[in-house]
């Protein structure tokens, strides 16, 4: 029913693929600078593909959908709010025709510089491991939909230091949502292995090129598996069933691949492809190499 994408979705991919009618004007979007936004969420966006997204969202969710993560899905039939963000892939499929609530929209330079000690980085609906949607009563849909239109209110006036206040009340939502006691009724796919690991192997190639001077971020299975918040037993069970092989052999296979890659065809030194892929030192890197290739990286330059 999805697929998934080979891209990260960003703000402007976002705004374009909505088409919403707040954001076909010229947006004041630089991805070098912090961001946020607040709009009406009154259309109906239909299935949305399954990926990641390069920006954080908080939603009022007013209309009946399926929400889907890598394993499981949970079947929203009332107000909802919904905490996403870029470590977490997902997607959305509409039930009602009719779509309402709101949604604030910001990029991870806007959660970074909330240097206060409760900054938004380490409230616990952003991390990876934590209940991610949360049911609303009556009464709290009104407060939080007064939330969201005093959050509308900051943003169309012309205060310099309007982000703060709106930064209050991002505040102020996540501290309504951790009042809650979540009640997720989720439920597994029939083919979450499946899912499970074509995102894994989406996940894998996604980081390959190395950008220039980087450093491989995902290198265990662990790393990957709190990546598609799932249980590394989780995630080793899924590619073991549906491959025959182990995370980690194919965790190795491509880091090699891409050893080989950068080895006959690039200018890097030993030591510098072997810290762009993680290895903290030359030494660590050659043995790795050997012991899946029988040759020293050396020897495959030649």
């Amino acid at each position: 029913m999805m697929v998934t994408d080979n891209n990260r979705e960003s703000i402007s991919e976002f705004y374009e693929r909505i088409q919403h009618p707040e954001t076909l004007d010229d947006v004041a979007f630089d991805a070098n600078k912090p961001y946020f936004n607040v709009l009406h969420r009154k259309c109906n966006f239909g299935k949305v593909r399954f990926s990641f997204r390069d920006f954080y969202k908080v939603t009022l969710i007013v209309g009946k959908g399926k929400l889907y993560y890598a394993d499981k899905w949970v079947m929203v039939d009332r107000p909802a709010l919904l905490f996403s963000n870029p470590l977490i892939p997902y997607a959305w499929e509409s039930v009602s025709e009719e779509q309402k609530g709101y949604f604030c929209i910001f990029n991870e330079l806007f959660v970074n510089s909330d240097e206060r000690k409760d900054s938004l980085a380490d409230t616990p609906l952003f991390k990876v491991n934590s209940d991610k949607v949360f049911f609303l009563d009556e009464e709290r849909v009104e407060f939080i939909d007064g939330i969201y239109q005093k959050m509308m209110e900051e943003m169309k006036s012309d205060y310099p230091h309007r982000f703060d206040v709106v930064r209050c009340y991002l505040h102020l939502l996540i501290h309504e949502a951790m009042k809650m006691q979540p009640e997720n009724r989720y439920v597994a796919h029939r083919n979450a292995s499946q899912r499970i690991s074509d995102f894994f192997f989406e996940s894998l190639e996604r980081q390959f090129p190395v950008p220039g001077g980087g450093t491989l971020q995902l290198r265990t299975a662990t790393d990957f598996a709190n990546r598609l918040s799932v249980h590394v037993n989780h995630l080793n069970r899924a590619i073991k069933e549906t491959t025959g092989r182990t995370t980690s052999d194919w965790i190795a296979e491509r880091i090699v691949k891409e050893s080989t890659q950068l080895l006959l065809h690039s200018d890097f030194t030993v030591a510098e492809i072997g810290y762009c892929l993680g290895f903290e030192t030359p030494s660590y890197f050659s043995s790795f190499y050997r012991k899946h290739t029988g040759q020293t990286p050396g020897a495959v330059r030649i």
